[in-house]
């Protein structure tokens, strides 16, 4: 006896409606959030100015045609491209999200939500160049700002009880999904649209974890949310022409997401959407390392110093060993050859070797030349991992959010240095007083890569200040990051 399936179109799956009735009637009303998002803005930037200096990069920057110039386009910071929002959302996401640097967020899922900001920042400077050429009021960087705040809450709250890695996809689907809703709405569609534009983010194939993991880890990590991001503009864009959506995108029998992708199960929830991802953000400041491994590096510089003030050097070390989380050990716990920087900013015991020889780890440490060091490697062999219940508790544990790991070093003559502890990264919200001035610090570093001292001046006169930001125009902020 068959069985039909009805062909009566359902009504918008509930995760729909609420992502779509998030953006457009959620008033954000927290200070904390918004001074937050513009630290996050001004670091976010920032990150992509460093990563001009990596060929690897700028390589993949431009427009798809050489030598097309938009008229009214969105402008890229720190190059002279002016593109179409589309290219301009992977141009500026790709830059944001190289070298690792950006903020992040650890849950059952984790992922970097500043990655949206390639596809808001394209978008509004687009909207925002379109709207002085017809005579009408550009959008603010407070529009910037809001849209940001709630980007971060879109991809974080789903991302705090589901975990996509798990059943092998990457985590820019939350991204896409995010970025897709908060453009739609800056592009002007009307609840239905941005209901077809989020399910059509469904319905798109998903990147797979592949680029990611050994033995396949590349450089595709790194431009995998710029990709995601300017996948979200342009799906924004065909919503807008009346293009259908698909009601039921998650929970169809056989061909929704949840029973092609994860595993028949729903999304879980843990909390309505607001802005307490923002206001938790983790920022990284001193170390562009997967953020599962900054509190070890952390730990690894004191030993650094510890190790010079004894008198000895790692070849006097005979084991390693990490107390960690239990993230931290799916994720980055790599033995054997690394090919490339991609694989090494992906490997704690290459994290942890280059500043416990080195006392430092900084972008240019995951390049060829350093990695060549034989000490580097050999190290790495004595560095082991074990998880601790605890660590993994509070990991998860939403009032505490914490990311701890502790080092412990015994050497050939059998003594043996204090286990060094830190849970606590120096980006995250516990450490705010203390971080913020180095966040700053890092932007100020990075402007001066790029611009002449009387641009830089300029920029940060309007960047740290948050009501002078919040009122300028986008088109006009952004100009300034022209050179």
């Amino acid at each position: 006896m068959s069985s039909h399936i009805s062909n009566v179109r359902p009504e918008p799956d509930q995760v729909l409606v609420d992502i779509v009735d998030y953006v457009l009637n959620y008033e954000v009303d927290s200070d904390v959030a918004y001074e937050t998002a513009r630290n996050c803005l001004i670091d976010t930037l920032g990150c992509g100015l460093e990563a001009l200096e990596y060929p690897a990069c700028r390589k993949l920057l431009g427009p798809i045609v050489p030598g097309t110039v938009v008229p009214n386009g969105a402008k890229v910071p720190g190059t002279q491209f002016q593109l179409d929002p589309v290219q301009a959302a992977f141009n500026i996401g790709a830059m944001i999200r190289w070298l690792d640097f950006n903020d992040t967020w650890l849950a059952a899922e984790w992922g970097h939500p500043s990655d949206n900001l390639g596809g808001i920042l394209a978008t509004a400077d687009w909207l925002s160049r379109n709207a002085i050429a017809a005579g009408k009021t550009p959008l603010t960087m407070r529009n910037v700002l809001t849209a940001m705040i709630k980007a971060h809450e879109i991809q974080g709250c789903i991302a705090l009880e589901n975990s996509f890695n798990k059943v092998g996809l990457d985590h820019v689907v939350l991204v896409k999904v995010a970025s897709t809703a908060v453009v739609a709405h800056m592009l002007g569609l009307t609840r239905d649209e941005i209901i077809n534009a989020v399910s059509l983010a469904w319905v798109d194939g998903q990147s797979l974890r592949t680029y990611r993991h050994a033995p396949n880890a590349g450089s595709r990590k790194s431009w995998a949310a710029g990709d995601a991001t300017s996948r979200a503009v342009r799906l924004a864009l065909i919503a807008k022409t009346g293009e259908m959506g698909y009601p039921s995108a998650l929970t169809a029998k056989t061909w929704g997401f949840y029973d092609v992708l994860f595993k028949g199960q729903p999304f879980k929830f843990q909390r309505p959407y607001g802005s307490y991802v923002m206001e938790n953000v983790l920022f990284k400041i001193s170390f562009p390392a997967e953020f599962h491994s900054q509190t070890a590096v952390e730990c690894a510089m004191q030993i650094h110093d510890q190790i010079v003030a004894a008198g000895k050097t790692a070849d006097d070390i005979k084991k390693i060993t990490i107390r960690t989380h239990e993230a931290c050990i799916r994720i980055i716990d790599k033995k054997g050859p690394l090919n490339n920087p991609a694989d090494r900013d992906h490997c704690i015991q290459y994290m942890v070797a280059v500043p416990i020889l080195y006392g430092r780890l900084t972008a240019g440490d995951y390049e060829d030349g350093i990695a060549a060091d034989p000490r580097i490697d050999a190290l790495r062999e004595k560095i082991e991992c074990v998880e601790d219940p605890a660590f993994t508790r509070d990991y998860h544990d939403p009032e505490q959010r914490s990311i701890a790991n502790a080092l412990t070093v015994e050497f050939n003559d059998g003594s043996k240095l204090a286990e060094v502890v830190c849970e606590y990264p120096i980006g995250h919200k516990r450490r705010r007083q203390d971080g913020i001035p180095l966040l700053e610090a890092k932007f100020r570093i990075n402007l001066a890569r790029v611009f002449p001292d009387k641009q830089q001046d300029k920029i940060l006169a309007v960047s740290l200040d948050q009501k002078a930001l919040e009122t300028m125009p986008v088109h006009e902020y952004v100009d300034m990051y022209v050179i």
